[in-house]
């Protein structure tokens, strides 16, 4: 027998003895999409399954919102990048541990059912603690990372230590090199603490969520921007399913 065919054969009753490569592990699925949203470059649509270690970005004028198995409902704002980095579940319908990593962009979670320790989100700032709760978060140059506590209560850890957000419409803006403010009312100033006037389209109306991705209060906020609120970025949109409008009411 040639050495050729030798190889040739190994390789494949290697193959056969490990069999296929396991499938990646679901996480959710997808239940919006407006404009491009992508999984590891494969283009999402309703009803796309996101996996663990999955790299979810957006066009600079897209939109995705994704429930996870626990009821977990996150939304990926424009011009962003997220990893699903891991997760342990504890039962059919929770988890144990449920970790992010927000590379960069405008995000919005609203925990589901699991317990709220199991929750952690990374960014290039440090860690967000999520205690039962909705947030707003927005990833700009250089790492610059706002968090802004819209129901619930959380917790932001980074180089120089930790700041508790206990209050609805606190918020933070913390630096990778340590940087940390005091939690505050959030204002139009965050917008030029982070030098991005898009940093908050949920709160702004700059992109509409569905309703059930909304928590009812915009903290005061209005747009800042010249789109209107139904409007991407490059000033053409599509109204999020249900009605138009951003957090709009209440205080």
């Amino acid at each position: 027998m040639s050495a050729k065919l030798k190889t040739v054969l190994l390789v494949a009753i290697l193959a056969w003895v490990s069999g296929p490569a396991p499938a990646a592990e679901q996480v959710g699925e997808t239940v919006y999409v407006n404009r491009t949203v992508t999984g590891d470059g494969r283009r999402l649509i309703v009803k796309s399954p996101v996996h663990r270690d999955e790299l979810i970005a957006t066009s600079n004028t897209g939109l995705g919102e994704f429930v996870f198995r626990d009821g977990t409902k996150f939304a990926v704002g424009m011009n962003s990048s997220i990893v699903i980095d891991k997760f342990v579940f504890a039962g059919d319908r929770t988890f144990k541990d449920l970790s992010l990593n927000a590379a960069k962009g405008s995000f919005r979670w609203i925990s589901g059912s699991s317990r709220p320790s199991a929750y952690k989100i990374n960014t290039p700032a440090g860690i967000i603690g999520v205690r039962g709760t909705a947030l707003d978060i927005y990833v700009g140059e250089g790492g610059v990372t706002a968090v802004v506590l819209l129901s619930g209560a959380a917790r932001f850890c980074g180089p120089s230590g930790c700041r508790d957000l206990q209050r609805r419409c606190d918020y933070v803006v913390a630096t990778p090199r340590g940087g940390i403010t005091s939690p505050a009312r959030v204002n139009q100033g965050v917008l030029r603490q982070v030098s991005n006037v898009w940093a908050l389209p949920f709160l702004t109306g700059d992109q509409p969520l569905s309703a059930s991705f909304r928590t009812g209060t915009a903290c005061g906020f209005a747009s800042a921007t010249a789109p209107s609120s139904s409007e991407g970025r490059d000033g053409a949109g599509s109204e999020a399913p249900g009605d138009s409008g951003g957090d709009y009411g209440g205080d």
